[in-house]
């Protein structure tokens, strides 16, 4: 983080945010991508949200909660999950002092506002980090009693660079009721073009996605614009993985109920 912070006193161009990113505690290299922008931007406000956390073993808030001080809020569905998570940081030593606010509450957008009010996270905060497989655009759309610095979300790869779509909004939504693709859900989430469109109403620009083009980094605009401009959503769909998605997967929910936003 120092190395970077030098590098643009010295003003000297960062590595390709692509080329940043690392795992310690996320599923891919998000982790190493999300100290870039923070180091950049700033870690004033040490707090984050991660929704839909699983046992927040392996989230994208964990490496800033364990290994540099933050204090989160970690709320999932599944009551085992969050059993799991309490104990993983009710015990370790780096958190075993205050460990995050990790809560059981099956989330919906009428109730995403209180759930957040309700735990003590209000106003500026540092991280917020969606991955439902479900109703993600809807949840972060109705969000407005955090102002996160940094956003990740996951967004369906499988739907390419062009529509701008969602499913449609149910507090029971599960990507459960529909057929999966190798393990993955298909009829779940949204385009990464639907969540350009709302992260600009917001006041957010999309500067990244991490290593297999599935979740996606907006930053607050007025934090390191110069440094982390806007990039185009067309460049984030090489990944074979990504190709194989829209060649493979989405033909088997083409004819579903997506919602154009």
């Amino acid at each position: 983080m120092l190395t970077y912070r030098n590098m643009v006193m010295a003003g000297q161009p960062l590595p390709p945010l692509a080329d940043t990113g690392f795992k310690a505690f996320s599923q891919t290299d998000e982790d190493g991508i999300l100290l870039c922008l923070f180091s950049i931007i700033g870690m004033d406000n040490k707090t984050c949200v991660e929704i839909c956390a699983g046992d927040g073993i392996e989230c994208n808030t964990a490496n800033l909660i364990i290994n540099h001080g933050w204090h989160g809020l970690l709320a999932d569905g599944d009551n085992a999950r969050v059993a799991k998570g309490t104990e993983f940081y009710r015990t370790l030593p780096n958190t075993r002092v205050f460990p995050p606010r990790f809560v059981r509450s099956w989330v919906t957008r009428h109730g995403i506002n209180s759930l957040l009010r309700d735990h003590g996270f209000s106003g500026d905060i540092g991280l917020l980090s969606l991955d439902l497989d479900g109703v993600d655009y809807w949840i972060w759309d109705a969000i407005e009693v955090v102002t996160p610095r940094v956003v990740i979300v996951e967004y369906q790869d499988m739907l390419g660079p062009e529509r701008a779509c969602t499913v449609p909004y149910a507090d029971d939504f599960l990507c459960d009721s529909f057929p999966k693709t190798g393990g993955m859900p298909n009829f779940a989430g949204a385009s990464l073009g639907a969540f350009v469109k709302l992260a600009h109403r917001k006041g957010y620009r999309l500067v990244g996605v991490n290593r297999y083009g599935f979740n996606a980094f907006f930053v607050r605009n007025g934090l390191g614009d110069d440094v982390f401009p806007e990039i185009d959503p067309r460049t984030c769909f090489s990944h074979p993985k990504v190709v194989w998605g829209i060649r493979e997967r989405f033909p088997t929910t083409a004819s579903l109920p997506w919602v154009d936003v």
